[in-house]
């Protein structure tokens, strides 16, 4: 009778221990699934961080019909502040981890995303990378998912309007972090392929602020295509220095991202020559999310800007995942693998085999001046025509 005793209480106290391990995701006394945010609060990436934050906000608010709960338990996000330094993020995805956190998101720079996604799978919490747009985070672990573009996909985007004529001499004008590298690795092999020539390149380093010495660089070169890969509060600089060097009136063709809607009076006169491919901008997609997400905000008298869609789709993703389960995370990486859904952007689908986000991109076109300016949508490519090589 003793030992059976014993035994009993031992039960019990297992299973007192077990309930304990879930409540962070479970069932705790509040029924809230707790979420862990480490993104760009602040640091260079500040702005990009403020858009996801917005529309994670917003897409959890639509995927929960307005209740912000799955299977009845709020889902509350715990946001830490990476201030855009991947030792912070670390620390950060660390602290949150050893207190339980099933899941974890946010990453807006590259270098913070690259390492985050091995604690990921060390501890087999399920990660979902935001604008941090490195190919590199694709297919790096079973556990790693991204909810906004890949590098590869601006490059692959940006042909479908040089048809071709890419010139004989390509230089690729990028800060020297990892999405700079990554940026320069995919123009190799997107514009190599099609011109068959050598592509160069200018690596600015990250904590540069006087662009003229790499805006000389850049035209000693005599590029007959620039392709700028910029993030930052760096960037109305940088347009200035290329502009003051001249680089504008030496180049045949201008290729770079349309960013944020602070920036766009940033590229001055040259805005009419370059070519400018985008994530996203408000008036680009034609869908009901998107319908959903501009009303929303306009009646906060905003509107959404470049990275809230990546905000949105990890919301999204996270109330896929947590219907599948709120405590077994390989049922959570199960139920993300090939699923097909809407978003802001248009039609997506996570590839299964590598966690690919593949999505629609689009070619704009600026127009304006001063303070004043209006990004016509000129091609809507859809998301095979921009897929990355699987991994």
């Amino acid at each position: 009778m003793k030992v059976v005793a014993v035994l009993g209480a031992a039960f019990v106290l297992l299973a007192a221990l077990a309930a304990g391990a879930q409540a962070r995701t479970e069932t705790s006394a509040n029924h809230k699934i707790q979420v862990g945010i480490v993104y760009s609060r602040t640091g260079p990436f500040a702005a990009y961080g403020a858009e996801y934050l917005s529309g994670l906000r917003f897409g959890l608010n639509y995927a929960t019909g307005g209740t912000n709960k799955v299977a009845g338990h709020e889902i509350e996000f715990t946001v830490v502040d990476d201030a855009t330094d991947p030792a912070k993020a670390v620390s950060g995805a660390k602290d949150l981890i050893g207190k339980g956190y099933k899941i974890l998101a946010g990453s807006v720079s590259s270098g913070a995303a690259l390492s985050v996604a091995p604690l990921a799978e060390q501890n087999k919490i399920l990660f979902i990378s935001g604008p941090a747009a490195t190919d590199a985070v694709t297919g790096i672990n079973k556990y790693t998912f991204r909810s906004g573009r890949q590098v590869y996909q601006d490059v692959k985007a940006s042909t479908a309007f040089l048809k071709g004529a890419i010139g004989k001499n390509v230089v690729v004008f990028v800060q020297d972090i990892a999405f700079g590298q990554a940026s320069v690795a995919a123009v190799r092999r997107v514009f190599g392929d099609l011109s068959g020539q050598k592509v160069d390149s200018v690596l600015v380093p990250g904590s540069a602020q006087d662009f003229t010495p790499y805006a000389r660089q850049l035209q000693q070169k005599k590029p007959d295509l620039v392709y700028v890969a910029w993030a930052g509060s760096t960037t109305q600089a940088m347009w200035n220095a290329l502009d003051q060097q001249g680089v504008f009136d030496s180049v045949d063709t201008i290729v770079t991202g349309l960013a944020e809607r602070a920036t766009w009076p940033f590229y001055g006169p040259a805005t009419g020559k370059i070519k400018f491919l985008n994530h996203y901008n408000a008036a680009a997609p034609k869908n009901k999310v998107n319908d959903w997400l501009v009303a929303k905000m306009k009646r906060r008298g905003q509107v959404p800007d470049l990275f809230h869609p990546d905000g949105f789709v990890a919301a999204q993703m996270m109330v896929r995942a947590l219907k599948a389960s709120t405590t077994d995370v390989d049922k959570m990486v199960a139920a993300l693998e090939g699923w097909s859904f809407t978003g802001p952007k248009g039609q997506q689908e996570i590839r299964a085999s590598d966690h690919a986000m593949l999505q629609p991109m689009f070619l704009v076109q600026l127009r304006g001046s001063g303070g004043k300016f209006t990004a016509t949508t000129t091609v809507r490519l859809r998301a095979k025509h921009t897929a990355p090589p699987a991994r």
